[in-house]
């Protein structure tokens, strides 16, 4: 009797084949945007770092933006302040909160992890340009420099 091989495969979210820093993916993420939507991301941008904005890059939601000016919880939960709708999201998968130095962003425990420019991150301080992977979602981090 013959052994059959299983076949598995890995599956992989992040952007295969990219080369762009995440400052990259969100200069050309903004190029790619009509002028008045560039204009609302210009003025968190010139905030000084006092608010900052996720914007959604890919996924069904792909464009949305969430303004980010204390704390926000992320999930799948209706309750989240920033509602990602997919079963590859926990239903409270993390949080990004603003802190002394700026804004964290924490897994809560997901099941899937959280990543910040494709390494596995419990809690990170984010910078400007930094991509947030949440399950199947990419998320750009904007927030301006302190003066």
């Amino acid at each position: 009797m013959e052994s059959k091989n299983e076949l598995t495969s890995t599956l992989h979210l992040s952007k295969q084949g990219s080369a762009h820093s995440p400052a990259g993916l969100l200069d050309e993420y903004l190029a790619s945007l009509a002028p008045s939507d560039l204009a609302v991301i210009s003025q968190v941008i010139a905030s000084g770092g006092v608010s900052a904005m996720v914007l959604i890059s890919t996924g069904i939601q792909k464009g949305a933006r969430f303004l980010l000016t204390d704390k926000a919880t992320i999930g799948r939960s209706a309750s989240s302040s920033i509602f990602l709708d997919d079963i590859t999201v926990s239903r409270a998968h993390a949080q990004i909160e603003k802190g002394a130095e700026g804004f964290y962003l924490t897994d809560a425990g997901s099941l899937n992890g959280t990543y910040v420019n494709n390494v596995q991150a419990t809690q990170v301080l984010l910078k400007h340009g930094d991509e947030i992977q949440i399950g199947k979602f990419h998320l750009l981090f904007v927030i301006g420099i302190k003066k």
